[in-house]
């Protein structure tokens, strides 16, 4: 695989990590399985059939827990710092060839870092929906998580670049927001 088409894949993998921490980590397992997908050196054990069985599982529990009420806020506060070693190992899964130093260095900042965003707008988003509607809505935010996860996953397994770039690009727009945010409560 090309670097730039891998680097996209690592990216829109990280940020469906920040979705849902164990669905990406499914999807490019089954795709390894089928041979659709190649995995860097040192990640190959995620293509196997015991991790197979092992990520299934681990999604199933992920999926149903964030579809209760409170739980799911208290299962924010466990994966959004694993949000971040997800994404790290996803975008290091991605990189097939290339010096040590820059796959690691990119995987930290770039997987880890785009899934912690991602992770970080969905935790707060579900505090919010938990403050406003007493946790309510959370299911409905729970769905849609799901589906971003997996469209996301499948999206960048298939068409990178659009994928990656369409991360980049509300990723930007999101710290953009952030700094603009945090610039008119200074001067308030």
């Amino acid at each position: 695989m090309e670097l730039i088409p891998a680097l996209l894949l690592g990216i829109g993998l990280s940020a469906a990590v920040g979705f849902r921490i164990f669905v990406p980590f499914l999807l490019m397992s089954l795709a390894s399985n089928m041979g659709l997908m190649e995995l860097s050196a040192g990640m190959t054990w995620m293509g196997s059939t015991p991790a197979l069985i092992a990520f299934a599982t681990a999604t199933l529990l992920e999926v149903g827990a964030y579809f209760v009420p409170w739980l799911d806020n208290l299962l924010d506060s466990v994966t959004t710092p694993a949000a971040f070693v997800g994404g790290t190992v996803m975008m290091s899964s991605a990189i097939v060839e290339m010096d040590p130093l820059m796959h690691w260095a990119l995987a930290i900042i770039a997987g880890g870092g785009t899934a912690g965003i991602i992770k970080g707008g969905t935790s707060t988003t579900r505090l919010a929906s938990t403050a406003t509607t007493g946790g309510l809505a959370n299911p409905l935010l729970a769905g849609t998580e799901i589906i971003g996860a997996v469209g996301l996953s499948i999206m960048s397994m298939f068409i990178p670049i659009v994928a990656g770039v369409l991360v980049l690009l509300t990723v930007t727009y999101a710290l953009w927001r952030i700094v603009r945010w945090r610039r008119s409560r200074r001067l308030a």
